[in-house]
């Protein structure tokens, strides 16, 4: 009945049996049938099709509504029981993280807790905290500002300094403050509600957005445009330092969080994690 919950809860966000599947990792023909399978337990329609569109009903939607919640606790119940006593630790990290300096970071944790399991996923930045959320995840590694998370714990580790990559590495002349069309992160990333304003405040215009950062990067390398970027993907893409632009000193980075629930972060091991993160990503 669990799975079957958590389906439905899935396909809520989602809209469609494909993306369900993807998420929960099962075929499209077992979506259907955990989808049947809690219409005939509870006797009514919970769903409507539109096409490959799905929409919930008014009672899916009552549904989901009061067990999303309840699933989500079971899930942080049976991490808190099984992962953390035997050592082990899984986290969502955002994938321009993980893509970059990441992978450094985490090795040097590593040395700190060798008894530790990792075990890693690379996600956007909303879709760590969404797993957080659900009881998916132990902690994330994220970007963006932490208002709108107040369910969250949350704590910056790292300002990361932004970076203008010239267009195909061309000298640029240009002053930081002047008006300047770059390519960067779309809307909907963690990122960019944590730069927007201070783009704005540099006259910095978002001539095109991309999904990642690293898209922009490649097409700021490519010469379609300038790139604003944060610096560890223009270093993971061997863009020279003294090409580039960095802006850090004028106020523009992006904060990477260490975020958990508030009942996970209490834990010992948990707490342990995270001064090894704090410790070495001031060394970065």
């Amino acid at each position: 009945m669990i799975e079957n919950l958590e389906t439905l809860i899935v396909l809520s966000k989602t809209g469609t049996m494909m993306e369900t599947g993807t998420v929960l990792k099962i075929s499209q023909s077992a979506v259907s049938k955990r989808i049947a399978a809690l219409e005939r337990h509870y006797d009514r329609p919970l769903i409507e099709r539109f096409g490959r569109r799905v929409v919930l009903t008014h009672h899916g939607t009552h549904l989901v509504e009061k067990v999303a919640p309840l699933v989500s606790e079971l899930r942080s119940v049976f991490l808190e029981d099984s992962a953390l006593p035997s050592g082990k630790i899984i986290l969502g990290v955002s994938e321009a993280i993980l893509a970059s300096w990441g992978p450094q970071l985490f090795a040097a944790v590593q040395r700190d807790m060798p008894e530790v399991e990792f075990t890693f996923h690379a996600q956007r930045s909303p879709t760590v905290l969404d797993r957080l959320r659900s009881g998916e995840y132990m902690v994330g590694i994220c970007t963006g500002a932490s208002g709108a998370d107040t369910d969250l714990q949350s704590e910056i580790v790292r300002m990361e300094p932004m970076v203008i990559i010239p267009s195909a590495l061309e000298p640029l002349d240009y002053r930081v403050g002047e008006d300047l069309d770059v390519l960067t992160i779309e809307s909907r990333s963690g990122a960019w509600a944590s730069i927007e304003d201070d783009m704005r405040r540099l006259h910095l215009h978002r001539k095109a957005s991309l999904e990642s950062f690293f898209s922009a990067a490649q097409m700021a390398l490519a010469g379609f445009g300038h790139g604003l970027v944060p610096i560890g993907v223009a270093h993971t893409l061997g863009a020279p330092r003294e090409k580039l632009i960095e802006l850090d000193r004028h106020g523009l980075n992006r904060p990477v969080r260490f975020v958990a629930r508030k009942s996970m972060f209490s834990q010992p091991l948990v707490q342990s994690f995270h001064d090894s993160i704090v410790r070495h990503a001031a060394k970065i």
